[in-house]
């Protein structure tokens, strides 16, 4: 059995806002969500700066006397769930319920909450660690939170891929549906790990950016002066569902889910093979999951982190892939905007290239002021760019040398 897959919902937060119009709007924009961290005091760290999520009111999405019970990447996925499952105006009656199924990426998990009650228990003791601490900070309760609210009893996982948690999560939530083995997945990623050991972490091991001019500056892909990522937080989350299943509930087709790939690098724990290798086989393959030839795509949501060697790496996998064709790419970078959410970061992309084949609209890459000589490709530089959309490609690459691709279709 090999059917249809549709997007019939979407939700989101993001450092650009609480919802898909506030996102889109901001994306179209070229507006940059990073500042500097107010989380805790960062100024002794060697990076100072982070895409935090503004604004958000957990209030607006879960029973107060709950708020403390789940962290903060619980919290955002809730939101980012209830938005999509209204997008789609869905309903999980009795007889369906069984085969919804949700499926959420997680990179990091409840890092604040493990903080805080390793805090406690250095400080008081065993007695004032939070009795909610584990359920709190486990990776799964993000699809299991939601599976409850939905009363959806079909298939409920996490997967823990790194930077391309959300982008799997989605591609085997599709393979689950093209399958048979589901009729409706509940699919993302979701992350929030703006504190004081997640951002040393990664300073120390300079990934992260280490830039002297404003905040908004500072994640710049494919620009000469990059210098690593920003690190963000976040949720994205889409319905994906059969096509037979949302045309007789005449749900809201926005997109088609085309073809998916995954593939290990096999190579080094952090950084990608130069030649991209890992990454063009997840992109050839998300390409013949989808029957359709390099040739038929106009544009890439790039995975773009602003990292100097990853790139490069992901350019020179296009140009392999895609020959002739890749200088007639747009190529988007929104991680110039929001910053790198990791497990959250390809779901968050997959929306706004669902977003860019229903609205007809390229992404910029911002703060690309001086091109890469060895990064040559159309990114789209500064300015959203109206176009003629019908396929697109969402890239998320992770540490590990783990690799997804996604080929979205605009809808019929």
């Amino acid at each position: 059995m090999r059917r249809r897959v549709v997007v019939t919902g979407l939700g989101m937060v993001t450092p650009l806002g609480v919802g898909v119009p506030a996102n889109w709007e901001a994306v179209q924009a070229g507006r940059s969500g990073i500042g500097a961290i107010t989380r805790f005091a960062a100024r002794s760290f060697p990076c100072g700066i982070a895409g935090e999520v503004r604004g958000f009111r957990a209030e607006d999405w879960v029973d107060p006397r709950e708020r403390d019970r789940m962290d903060l990447f619980i919290l955002y996925a809730i939101a980012a769930a209830t938005q999509a499952v209204r997008d789609a105006r869905l309903e999980v009656s009795e007889e369906i319920a069984d085969r919804v199924g949700v499926v959420i990426g997680v990179g990091i998990g409840g890092l604040p909450g493990i903080e805080q009650n390793h805090d406690a228990l250095t400080a008081g003791g065993a007695r004032k660690v939070s009795p909610y601490f584990i359920p709190a900070v486990i990776g799964n309760l993000a699809p299991g939170q939601i599976a409850i609210r939905l009363g959806a009893r079909g298939v409920n996982m996490t997967i823990t891929t790194a930077c391309a948690s959300g982008a799997h999560a989605i591609g085997e939530a599709f393979e689950m549906i093209r399958s048979g083995r589901q009729d409706v997945v509940v699919a993302g990623g979701a992350e929030a790990a703006i504190t004081p050991t997640a951002v040393a972490g990664f300073a120390v091991m300079r990934a992260l950016a280490r830039w002297e001019g404003p905040p908004e500056g500072a994640s710049r892909p494919f620009d000469a002066r990059r210098s690593g990522f920003v690190l963000g937080e976040g949720a994205g989350v889409l319905v994906l569902e059969a096509e037979e299943v949302a045309r007789r509930r005449g749900a809201p087709v926005q997109a088609e889910v085309l073809g998916y790939g995954a593939s290990a690098d096999a190579h080094h724990i952090t950084q990608p093979p130069p030649d991209g290798s890992g990454a063009q086989r997840a992109i050839r393959a998300a390409l013949a999951a989808a029957g359709i030839e390099p040739s038929a795509v106009q544009h890439v949501n790039a995975h773009g982190t602003s990292t100097k060697q990853g790139d490069v790496a992901e350019t020179r996998a296009l140009h392999a892939v895609f020959g002739a064709h890749a200088p007639r790419l747009a190529v988007s970078a929104t991680k110039s905007m929001t910053g790198h959410l990791l497990g959250a970061a390809g779901a968050v992309e997959a929306i706004y290239t669902v977003l860019a084949l229903r609205e007809q609209t390229v992404p910029p890459t911002i703060n690309l002021d001086e091109p890469d000589p060895e990064c040559d490709l159309d990114y789209v530089p500064h300015h959203a760019r109206r176009a003629s959309l019908e396929i697109a490609l969402s890239n998320s690459f992770g540490f590990g040398g783990t690799n997804a691709a996604l080929v979205f279709g605009a809808a019929a």
